[in-house]
């Protein structure tokens, strides 16, 4: 494959056996009114996580980039700068905020690189409101304790499985 090339997102390796029941999976969501869709939702102990799930190959790097007064983060993967996907995460994050309604409940947001090269000392790190991370890595996170108990998981997931039907 192509170096930076992008195939269809499938779900985070491994992302189900290794959370087991600790979490709820919603897998492609259709966002209602739109063309878009949400790559996956996990809801669990520690929250509500929405993910974007990419296949992006190459060195995942974060960068700081201009001079000192106007420096600022970037992604780059394979070379190629991907920020905009730290920027497009947003809009899935105010939908799944916007089905809760007024659920007072933790959210993150999260994007995962399935194929990308981390490098040996490499640890999740935040852009924004945003996890950078990859499939091992999300589901410990996920998977950690939390302030929900098991009946708010399922009651949440089943509100956005029906706010946020599969595409």
């Amino acid at each position: 494959m192509e170096k930076g090339f992008r195939r269809r997102a499938t779900p985070p390796e491994g992302l189900a056996k290794r959370v087991g029941d600790r979490a709820v999976l919603l897998h492609d969501r259709k966002v209602p009114k739109t063309r878009g869709n949400i790559d996956h939702i996990a809801i669990a102990g520690s929250g509500v996580w929405v993910i974007d799930a990419n296949t992006y190959k190459g060195k995942l790097e974060r960068q700081i980039v201009g001079d000192f007064f106007n420096a600022q983060q970037r992604l780059y993967v394979g070379g190629r700068d991907r920020t905009k996907l730290i920027n497009g995460l947003a809009w899935q994050f105010k939908t799944v905020r916007s089905a809760l309604g007024d659920e007072v409940v933790p959210i993150h947001a999260a994007i995962c690189f399935i194929d990308a090269e981390w490098s040996f000392f490499a640890k999740p790190f935040q852009m924004g409101d945003v996890w950078v991370t990859w499939g091992k890595k999300l589901a410990e996170m996920i998977a950690a304790p939390g302030e929900l108990g098991q009946e708010e998981v399922l009651r949440i997931a089943n509100e956005l499985a029906a706010a946020l039907p599969p595409g």
